[in-house]
């Protein structure tokens, strides 16, 4: 999608549309489509980067998905929301880390790692 088309959709479709990409993503590491998986993950930071743009930071949408049931859009959630809500992100973040086995685990894992040791740093 383009920015141009992101903008036409409301908040509320940004955040079904950011669902449908984790989800997506997801099948795509368990096909080893890795071509995919990127595509959609250009998708998914323009989503994100829509959402900061608007009045008042819209990303606070995507809060909801930090209890979604599929990993992948956990940890995309989380990842989105750290700088708006450290605590809650990371404490997801936690989670996937213990408790998945999939490459989330790892994802989650190294995001906690960069995090804690300044590399990465929400903005």
């Amino acid at each position: 999608m383009r920015p141009n088309q992101l903008k036409k959709l409301t908040s509320q479709e940004l955040a079904q549309r950011y669902v449908e990409i984790g989800l997506a993503q997801d099948e795509a590491l368990l096909m080893d489509e890795y071509g995919k998986f990127s595509r959609l993950f250009k998708t998914m930071v323009a989503i994100e980067n829509e959402l900061q743009s608007r009045d008042g930071d819209q990303r606070g949408i995507l809060l909801d998905l930090l209890t979604h049931p599929n990993e992948q859009v956990r940890l995309n959630a989380a990842k989105a929301t750290l700088a708006i809500a450290p605590a809650e992100a990371r404490r997801t973040l936690e989670l996937l880390a213990r408790m998945s086995v999939g490459p989330q685990a790892g994802d989650a894992g190294m995001c906690l790692s960069n995090l804690d040791r300044g590399v990465f740093k929400p903005t």
